[in-house]
Order: C-alpha cells, then sequence, then structure tokens
C-alpha cells in the first residue's frame, strides 16, 4: 500500500470534523440546556441520561451493522463512500427537526433518529482508514484524526455555549453552523477520497462463504486481542463520559456559574488544549514505542486528572485539573485506535472498527445512567452534592481499573 502525504491524509480525515463538532455541540451543550424547556429541574439529570441511552443503544447496534454491510458494498464508487452518502443526507433532516420542531417528543424524534443516520455514515467511513493507510503510518493517520475531533471540540464547545442563549435556549443559530459544517467536511472526504470500484469480487468465494449473513459473522477466539481492547476501550470511556454528560448541571449545581452552556463550553475548550497537544505527541510515541505503553501512560495522567476534580474549589482549580485530565485523554485516543486500526482483519475492518462503537456509544450508554443515580444522591443529602462528588470517583475507579484490561492484549504475532 502506497505511503499518503499529509494533504491525503488530511482528506480522509475531514469527514471528523463535521461529525465531530455536530455531537460535542449536542452532548454537553445544547441538549442538557434545551432539555430544561421541557422537564423539572429536579430531575434533568434523570431526563437527559435515560434520553440519551436509548439513542445510544441504536448507536451501537447501527454502526457495526452498517460498516459491516460496507465491507461487502458492490458499487462503482467504492465500498465506503455510498453508505457514508446516505447516511449523512437523513442526518440534515432530524438536525432541522431538533431545530426547529420544538416539545420533548420531537426532541426526542431528532436525538434519536439522528443517532440512527449519523451512525450509517460513521460505521463506513471508519474502514476508509485502514482502506487507504499503510501500517506504517497508522499511528500519525489515527493522531490526525483524533486531532481533528479534539480541533472540532474546542470550535463547538467555545461556538455553543455562545450561540446558545442561556434564558430562551433556542437551539436554531448553533444548528444552521453545525448543518453548513458537517455538509462541508462531508464534501470533502466523499468528493476528495479515491476509491476503487467494488463491483466485483477481489477473490475468489469458498464453498458456505458470500452470503447476505456471512458479512456479521464473528469469530471471537480468531482474534482475542481485539476484543479485550474493545473491553479497555469500554471501561475508560464510561469514567469518561460520565462526567461530560453532566457536566453542565455540575457547573450549574455546584459551582454556581451564571451561564452554564457557556461555562461548560470554556470548561470544554480549556480541557481540549491539552488533549489535542497530547493527541499528536502520542501519533509519534505511538510509532515509535508501541500502542500499549501510550496507552498505559494516558491511563494512569487521565485517571488522576479525575480524581482530584473532586477536590476543585472554583473554575480555575477545575481547569487547571481538567487540563492534565484533557492531556491523558489525548494520549489514550490516539494510541488506541492506531491499536484498533492495526488489529482489525483488512478485509473486515468496516465491520471490526464498527464493533469499536460497542465500547463508544456502550460506555456512553452506560454513563448516561447515572443521571437517576445522581439525582437521588443529590436529593437525599440537600446542598452537598454527593452525587457529583461520586460521580468523579467513580470515573477515576473506572479509568483506573482498566489498566488490568490492558495487559490482557496479547500482541505477539501482531507486529509489536
Amino acid at each position: 500500500m502506497k505511503k499518503l502525504n499529509l494533504a491525503q491524509l488530511f482528506v480522509l480525515n475531514t469527514y471528523w470534523i463535521g461529525l465531530s463538532f455536530m455531537w460535542n455541540a449536542i452532548h454537553p451543550i445544547l441538549l442538557p440546556a434545551v432539555l430544561l424547556n421541557y422537564v423539572p429541574d429536579a430531575k434533568k439529570n434523570t431526563y437527559l441520561g435515560l434520553l440519551t441511552f436509548v439513542g445510544l443503544i441504536i448507536a451501537m447496534i447501527v454502526q457495526p451493522v452498517s460498516g459491516a454491510l460496507s465491507d461487502g458494498w458492490k458499487s462503482r464508487f467504492g465500498r465506503r463512500r455510498p453508505l457514508a452518502v446516505i447516511g449523512t443526507l437523513f442526518d440534515f433532516v432530524f438536525l432541522s427537526i431538533l431545530a426547529w420542531a420544538g416539545g420533548l417528543t420531537w426532541l426526542f424524534i431528532g436525538y434519536v433518529g439522528l443517532q440512527f443516520s449519523s451512525n450509517i455514515a460513521h460505521g463506513p467511513m471508519q474502514g476508509l482508514l485502514p482502506d487507504r493507510v499503510p501500517q506504517e503510518q497508522l499511528g500519525v493517520a489515527s493522531s490526525l484524526k483524533t486531532f481533528m475531533d479534539m480541533l472540532s471540540l474546542i470550535l463547538a464547545s467555545l461556538l455553543a455555549g455562545r450561540l446558545l442563549d442561556p434564558v430562551t435556549r433556542d437551539p436554531t443559530p448553533i444548528m444552521l453552523v453545525v448543518m453548513g459544517l458537517l455538509a462541508v467536511a462531508a464534501a470533502i472526504t466523499i468528493f476528495g477520497v479515491r476509491e476503487e470500484p467494488s463491483l466485483v469480487r477481489a477473490e475468489p468465494v469458498e464453498a458456505g462463504e458470500g452470503g447476505f449473513l456471512d458479512q456479521f459473522r464473528i469469530n471471537f477466539r480468531e482474534n482475542p486481542a481485539y476484543w479485550w481492547l474493545i473491553a479497555e476501550r469500554l471501561l475508560f470511556l464510561i469514567g469518561i463520559y460520565g462526567v461530560q454528560t453532566f457536566a453542565q448541571y455540575y457547573l450549574q449545581d455546584v459551582m454556581r456559574v451564571p451561564d452554564p452552556p457557556k461555562a461548560t463550553g470554556d470548561l470544554l475548550a480549556a480541557l481540549s488544549v491539552t488533549l489535542v497537544l497530547f493527541v499528536l505527541a502520542g501519533g509519534w510515541l505511538t510509532d515509535k514505542y508501541g500502542a500499549k505503553p501510550v496507552l498505559a501512560a494516558g491511563t494512569f495522567i487521565s485517571g488522576a486528572g479525575m480524581f482530584l476534580m473532586v477536590f476543585a474549589a472554583d473554575m480555575r482549580g477545575l481547569l487547571i485539573l481538567g487540563s492534565l485530565f484533557g492531556g491523558g485523554i489525548g494520549l489514550f485516543l490516539t494510541s488506541n485506535w492506531a491499536l484498533a486500526n492495526s488489529l482489525a482483519p483488512e478485509k473486515e475492518a468496516g465491520k471490526y472498527l464498527g464493533f469499536t462503537n460497542l465500547a463508544t456509544a456502550g460506555s456512553a450508554a452506560i454513563a448516561r445512567l447515572e443521571g437517576p443515580a445522581l439525582d437521588g444522591l443529590n436529593a437525599a443529602w440537600p446542598g452537598a452534592w454527593i452525587g457529583y462528588k461520586g460521580l468523579f470517583i467513580f470515573g477515576a475507579l473506572c479509568i483506573f481499573l482498566s489498566v488490568f484490561l490492558l495487559q490482557k492484549i496479547n500482541l505477539k504475532g501482531q507486529g509489536e
């Protein structure tokens, strides 16, 4: 496979700018704020947790199925891009419902529908990286993908918090920005990446192979290192997503900030600055020293940062400790994604990388179930905010425990 230059790697990963901007505007900032228009304040964590739980379960199912379908997709335009186009077009339908329909029922329909359509595109798009990038460039390519994600996180955090009025909570301005950026980013990757036509099967079909259902078959014993990686990613991200999901309500209740959406955006942006720096360093370190040492370092740094955030007394302390937390996440995300790409079978990359969403969306879904517990603990000890303190402690514990699963990933025979 021919090495790619920086411009080609950029075009390959540009789609993630639009996708990441969309979800980083919706999940931590827009959805928690808009939901307050329709639900009682004392139950806000519960409603937010259960709403996003349903959507993420859908994402967890759809993404690997879509990725598997793309592995065997027959088209003159290649196997990845057709489904990506279909999913992205439907994204605009559900984003419009979120922006303009109004009411809790329509908020549910728009959000759940967006999870469905977005993940139809997400699964195949992940398969483009191992399809196009040689093994020796996976670390750099993965760091660039994560950099795109984090750049979008910074942009979404700063823009969404400022475009969303804290009084009316009208989502229209930020939704227009989301749709515009998604359209541009998708166009760059979809039209800029060239895939070979997949009309003809590259190899002869062996007996018992080639049926539609064969695309979804999995041999769990064949690649145990990959499934340990999925489990390790799941446990680590449970800790991350719990804090990200309920951050806006924590800043509102505990830190008493005057504009919670804006403060949430500023906090995420500050956290992402160190995250981006460590993402870029993580790609180089992964290619030089291997993924597992970088994964271990990122795990310990982020776990320590999250645990110390329990003791933050003001926004300044929260920003400092959040920066440490973000640096660890940056190392983790780059090395984990590079390892996933190297372990995924080449001919089934779409399916296997889609299974990373069992960890990504699965951990996010599990973290959302912390919402009722938060409301219950906060109500049991009014003013002490025990629920939020428990959120940080539980998250740090999950991150530290993921190290034990990392030791199960045996890379003998995998080129490392």
